[in-house]
C-alpha cells in the first residue's frame, strides 16, 4: 500500500533519544530504534505499509484533528465517525531504562470500531522480525533488537502482522504500547500508562515554563523551543539537526539527505537560540558534547558527528525502498561529514564566545581548543572548500565561509576570556591575522561592478548566506555594501515573500525556498530600521507552518507543500532567534545591537 504523503501531515513525538513520526491519519510511519540514528524499524515514510509502521484507527472515519497538548509533546488525534468519535493521545516518556511509545484510545462518543495494525520492519523496512504472542503481549526479535507490544485487547498474528480490533465506546481509555529492548536480556515490564502520561506532561510543561523572554509570538516560539529541545540527545547532549532521512528537497529529485545527525554549525545555530531563550542547562552540555567529540585534537574536527560525538557515518543507499513520494535514493550516512568547510570554526568560536557572555566560564581545555583552532585558521582559510551549503562538486573560495572563519579571529582576539591565556604574542598575532583576513574578504567577495557581495571569489552569483555578514558582526548594517546586498537578495531570491538560498538556475536543479534564509532576511531589515517590512517577512513565515506548528528544511513555492527533511532544526532555531531580534531579546552575535543611527530605511 502506498500513499501520495506530504511531510505537513506529520507530527513529532520523542523522548530524548529517539523520534517517531505520526501521520494525521493515526499511523506511525518513522521510528528509529534505539537511537536518533539508529536503524529505522517503521520506514512507511520513505516507502509503503510493507517497510513498516503503526496505525491506530476506526476502520472507516471522515476526518480527523489533531493538536499538541498545551506546552508539551503529547499529540492528540480525534477521528470522527459515522457512528462517533475516538481520541487517540500519542507520547514517548522521556527515557529512563526503555524506550516507549504509548498510545493511549479514548472513546468520546458513540460506538466506534477500531482497529490496531503494527508492521515491524528492522533495518530500514527490509527485514522481518520472528513474532511470538500470546493473549495480549506480542514480542518480535531481530538480531540484536527487540520489541515488545503490549495491547489493551487480545492480538493475533497474520504473517508478520500484529492486529487488535475492538469497538470503543463513550468513556472508553484502552492503552496499547511498544517498548523496545535487547534480544539477549528479558522483555521490558509494562509500564503505567497514566502515571507515564502525567510525568510527560510534567517534563515538558515545566521545561517551557522557564522560557520568560517577551516576544509577540510566544506560541511559535514556545513551539519551536521544544521541538528544538526533542531533537537534543538527552544523556549527552548532541544536537541533531533533523530526525529523518532523505526527505527531499526536490520533489522526486535525488537532493535526498541522511539529517540525524549532529552539525556543529547547526548546533552552535541552535545554542545561540538556547541562551537567547535562557537555557543555560542546555548550553554546559552541548558544551561539554563538544568538548568530549574534539578531544585533544581539534585541527581533525568534523563538520558533522553522529549523536554520540563519534566520526564514521559512511554514505550508503537502500535500494529496496523507493523513497518520499519515489525521491530516490534514500541515503543513509552523510558524506559530507569529510568535506572542508571553513565557516565551523567561526560558528564554534562565536558559540563559545556568546557562552562566555551568558556567564558560561571557559574551561581549561576549552581554551586550549579556542587557541587550537584559532591556529588551524591561520594554516587554512585561504583554501577554497564546500561552503555553508556542503556543494557536492568544486571547492570554491565561498565569501560566507571565508567570513566566520573570521569570525573565529575576531572572537579571539575580542573576548579576553578567550585571549588572556594564550599570552601577547597569540593575541598580537591574531589581530594581525583578522585585519589580513577582513581586508581580503571585502576585496575578493565584493563586486563592484554587481555592487553586491558575491557567493564566492570571482563568481557572480547571490547567494542568501551573505544576509548573515552583518549577523556575525563582518560589516555593519549600514554599510553600502551590505545594504546593497540585502536588496539584491530581496530582488533576485525571493518568491511569495520566501527566500531561496539562490536563483535555481544557478545551480542547475530547483528547490524549494530555504525557510532559515527568509527569517535572516527578516533579521537583516529589522536591523536596518525596517521594522514593519520585517515583522512582514516574519510573519509570512509562520503562515507556513503546518497545523502543529512545525517546519521543515525548505517550502515548494509553487506546490504549496514542505520539503526536506521535517522538522528541521535549523528552521526552528532561525524563528527562535528572529522573534526574540524582532522584540530585544537577542545579543547581537556581532556585539550590537547596532546603534538606531545606522539605520538607511525607515518605514512608515
Amino acid at each position: 500500500m502506498r500513499m501520495a504523503k506530504l511531510i505537513e501531515d506529520y507530527g513529532l513525538i520523542g523522548d530524548g533519544e529517539t523520534a517517531a513520526l505520526v501521520h494525521r491519519n493515526g499511523s506511525i510511519d518513522w521510528l528509529c530504534w534505539p537511537r536518533f540514528d539508529s536503524d529505522a524499524c517503521f520506514a512507511a515514510l520513505l516507502g509503503g505499509s510493507e517497510h513498516g509502521f503503526w496505525k491506530i484507527a476506526p476502520t472507516c472515519f471522515t476526518g480527523s484533528e489533531r493538536r499538541y497538548q498545551t506546552d508539551t509533546l503529547v499529540l492528540e488525534t480525534d477521528f470522527e465517525a459515522a457512528e462517533g468519535a475516538v481520541r487517540l493521545v500519542d507520547f514517548m516518556p522521556a527515557r529512563e531504562a526503555t524506550s516507549v511509545l504509548v498510545r493511549v484510545l479514548k472513546g468520546l462518543r458513540g460506538h466506534v470500531h477500531v482497529r490496531s495494525e503494527i508492521e515491524l520492519r528492522f533495518d530500514y523496512g527490509s527485514m522481518r522480525p520472528w513474532i511470538e504472542s500470546d493473549g495480549k503481549r506480542a514480542i518480535a526479535r531481530a538480531g540484536p533488537d527487540l520489541v515488545v507490544h503490549h495491547s489493551a485487547r487480545p492480538i493475533r498474528c497474520d504473517a508478520s502482522s500484529i492486529v487488535a480490533e475492538t469497538d470503543v465506546s463513550e468513556g472508553d481509555e484502552l492503552v496499547f504500547t511498544l517498548a523496545y529492548g535487547s534480544s539477549v536480556q528479558a522483555p521490558p515490564d509494562p509500564i503505567d500508562a497514566k502515571k507515564a502520561l502525567a510525568a510527560t506532561q510534567r517534563y515538558w510543561r515545566d521545561w517551557i515554563g522557564s522560557f520568560q523572554r517577551p516576544t509577540d509570538w510566544p506560541q511559535a516560539v514556545r513551539r519551536s523551543l521544544i521541538t528544538i529541545k526533542a531533537l537534543i540527545h538527552r544523556p549527552g547532549g548532541g544536537i541533531i539537526a533533523a530526525p529523518t532521512t532523505s526527505l527531499p528537497e526536490v520533489a522526486g529529485g535525488e537532493k535526498n539527505w541522511d539529517y540525524r545527525f549532529a552539525w556543529l554549525r547547526d548546533a552552535t545555530f541552535t545554542l545561540s537560540a538556547l541562551l537567547n531563550a535562557g537555557y543555560r542547562q542546555e548550553a554546559l552540555e552541548w558544551r561539554n558534547w563538544l568538548l568530549r567529540t574534539l578531544a585533544g585534537d581539534p585541527e581533525k574536527m568534523r563538520i558533522v558527528y553522529r549523536v554520540d560525538g563519534s566520526r564514521r557515518l559512511e554514505d550508503w543507499t537502500a535500494p529496496w525502498l523507493p523513497g518520499f513520494r519515489f525521491a530516490s535514493p534514500v541515503r543513509i550516512g552523510n558524506a559530507a561529514a569529510a568535506q572542508r568547510q571553513l565557516d565551523v570554526f567561526g560558528e564554534l568560536i562565536d558559540t563559545i564566545h556568546l557562552a562566555t557572555q551568558a556567564g558560561i566560564h571557559p574551561s581549561a581545555q576549552e581554551l586550549t581548543v579556542v587557541e587550537m583552532v584559532v591556529r588551524h585558521v591561520e594554516s587554512v582559510w585561504r583554501l577554497p572548500d564546500h561552503g555553508l551549503w556542503e556543494v557536492r562538486g568544486k571547492p570554491r573560495h565561498y565569501v560566507y565561509s571565508k567570513a566566520s572563519a573570521w569570525v573565529a579571529v575576531d572572537r579571539f582576539v575580542r573576548g579576553e576570556a578567550l585571549h588572556k591565556a594564550a599570552g601577547e604574542n597569540a593575541y598580537a598575532r591574531a589581530q594581525r591575522l583578522s585585519g589580513e583576513m577582513h581586508a581580503e574578504i571585502c576585496r575578493e567577495g565584493y563586486d563592484a561592478g554587481l555592487g553586491r557581495f558575491v557567493e564566492y571569489y570571482g563568481g557572480e552569483k547571490l547567494d542568501a548566506s551573505l544576509l548573515l555578514l552583518p549577523l556575525i558582526g563582518f560589516l555593519p548594517i549600514n554599510d553600502e555594501r551590505i545594504a546593497r546586498t540585502i536588496a539584491a537578495v530581496e530582488r533576485e531570491l525571493m518568491d511569495d515573500g520566501l527566500v531561496y538560498r539562490w536563483r535555481p538556475s544557478d545551480h542547475g536543479d530547483s528547490e524549494g525556498a530555504f525557510l532559515a534564509c527568509t527569517c535572516w532576511l527578516a533579521d537583516c531589515q529589522h536591523l536596518q530600521g525596517r521594522r514593519d517590512t520585517a515583522r512582514r517577512t516574519f510573519e509570512r513565515l509562520l503562515l507556513i507552518a503546518n497545523d502543529l506548528g512545525l517546519l521543515a528544511e525548505e517550502y515548494d513555492v509553487r506546490a504549496r507543500h514542505l520539503c526536506g527533511n521535517f522538522p528541521q532544526g535549523l528552521s526552528h532555531v532561525a524563528l527562535v532567534n528572529t522573534a526574540l531580534r524582532l522584540c530585544g531579546s537577542v545579543t547581537e552575535r556581532g556585539g550590537g545591537p547596532w546603534p538606531e543611527s545606522a539605520a538607511i530605511e525607515q518605514d512608515r
